[in-house]
Formats: C-alpha cells, sequence, structure tokens
C-alpha cells in the first residue's frame, strides 16, 4: 500500500541552517499494516509523514501509494488516496460549520458538485450512526457548530471524517499530543476501533513510547533521518520500553532520556 524508496529531505540546502532531515528513507508498508513511528526531537518523523502527504518534494527518491506513483503530485491532488489527523484539535475542521456539514464535506471529497440538496435524511441517518460510534453523544448535537466541542471530541470527529471513504492511507500526526491523557486514550482507542473496522493502513507518529508500543502490528524508530529499529509481530507485542531505550542506546550510540520522547 506505501513504497518508500531511497528518498532525501534537506532544509535550508547551503546556509548556516542546513538540515538532513531524510537520508535514504526505505520502507514498505502492506495493506492493513499499522505502522507507529517513534524517535527523538529532530528524527524525521514528521518530516516522512509530510513527504508521504506532498506537504513539500523530496529531493530524490520516489514515494508510490497503491501502486502509483505520487512523488511529482502536489498535496491537493495526493489528498484522494489519503486521510489525515493532524496534532492540532482546530486543524482538519471547519469551526464555524455544523458537525453534519463537516461529515458532508468530507463524504463529497473528489466527488463532483451539484445543485442537490445538501444534506439528505438518509445523510443524516448515516452520520447519526456513524457519531454513535464515538460515544460522545456527538449524535444528539449535529447541528451543532464544530468550534463549540472540545479537543477531543473535535479529533474524533476529524477521524471520522479521514477515513469516512475509505483512504488507502491514514496518516496520524501525533494526533493525541495536544490532548490530556485521559481523552487521549479514547481517542486512541476510537483510531484502533475505526482502523480494525475498515482494514485501514495506517503510519501513526508519536512521542510516546507507551502508545507506540500499546497501537499497530509494526513499530519503527528513527534517529537523524534514518529507520534504525524496525519490529512487527510477536516481537513488538513483547516489547518494553526499556527494551525501545537499550535498542536506541545500541544503535544510535547516544540516549533520549532527556528527550521528550521519553517524557511523554
Amino acid at each position: 500500500m506505501l513504497d518508500i524508496n531511497n528518498i532525501y529531505k534537506t532544509f535550508n540546502p547551503g546556509t548556516v541552517n542546513e538540515k538532513h532531515a531524510l537520508n535514504g528513507v526505505n520502507l514498505h508498508l502492506d495493506e492493513g499494516d499499522f505502522v507507529t513511528v517513534i524517535g527523538s526531537n529532530g528524527a524525521g518523523k514528521s518530516t516522512a509523514l509530510n513527504a508521504i502527504a506532498g506537504v513539500w518534494p523530496v529531493d530524490s527518491g520516489t514515494i508510490v501509494i497503491d501502486g502509483q506513483d505520487v512523488t511529482n503530485l502536489p498535496e491537493h491532488k495526493r489528498a484522494k488516496y489519503l486521510g489525515r489527523v493532524f496534532q492540532d484539535p482546530m486543524t482538519g475542521t471547519a469551526a464555524t460549520m455544523q458537525i453534519q456539514e463537516n461529515l458532508a464535506l468530507a463524504k463529497r471529497r473528489g466527488a463532483s458538485r451539484t445543485l442537490r440538496r445538501g444534506i439528505t435524511k438518509k445523510e443524516q441517518e448515516e452520520y447519526r450512526e456513524l457519531l454513535k460510534t464515538l460515544d460522545l453523544g456527538l449524535e444528539d448535537r449535529m447541528t451543532a457548530k464544530v468550534g463549540l466541542l472540545s479537543g477531543g471530541q473535535r479529533q474524533a470527529l476529524t477521524l471520522l471524517m479521514a477515513t469516512l471513504q475509505k483512504p488507502k492511507l491514514l496518516l496520524l500526526d501525533e494526533h493525541t499530543a495536544a490532548l490530556d491523557p485521559k481523552t487521549a486514550e479514547k481517542v486512541l482507542n476510537t483510531t484502533d476501533a475505526i482502523i480494525n473496522e475498515h482494514h485501514l493502513t495506517a503510519f501513526m507518529v508519536t512521542h510516546n513510547m507507551k502508545d507506540a508500543i500499546a497501537h499497530g502490528n509494526r513499530l519503527i524508530m528513527m534517529n537523524e533521518g534514518h529507520i534504525i529499529f524496525d519490529v512487527a509481530g510477536e516481537e513488538k507485542k513483547n516489547l518494553t520500553m526499556k527494551d525501545l531505550l537499550d535498542k536506541f542506546a545500541e544503535i544510535s550510540g547516544s540516549s533520549i532520556q532527556s528527550d521528550k520522547v521519553l517524557l511523554a
């Protein structure tokens, strides 16, 4: 479902602020893989995600989604393959529009626009049933403005919107980092349920080691623009936080004990 082949990305080349963010990254995801991506600050996690999303072009290498080479496609043309949930709960929804209107926008992504009625009764029932699965009471507030929702409610709604058309690849960019622990757990459980129900392929960047171990079927650790550790299956299930810290020190030759990745 995703093939990243030898991609490089350097920011501010030729200046004192030159930063080699990605250094020959290779990654293959099969359909249904749920990969969590961990690493210290500046390791290249979000850079890799944004490269997949087309936020910026890579310097070299290729990115292939479901057999389609999207390397040279701009962000808006790549969107038809992707669902995305951002770190900021305020991003990804239209705050001044109703909950049902936001869902309708997501439902119509990539479709031709017509003069028919905005939201049909059939669609309203569909959205109500979808919102019930979140167990947040939003099915009784479908005409409420999204800007009135809490951060956790908005992230849960964004998850529904991002997966309504069953994307080829779901990108989760530290989507619980801005939430309190209890709300973050709720959103992560919702994430698991949606991914499992629709058999989605997902790429989740996180600073939280515990979450990286607990979720998904595969874990990747990055450092200085490289993938330095890739584990799946039973080996991943048996991982502990100490294992990850020890593995990082062993492979990278340094420690992350004072890094945000541990504090999280």
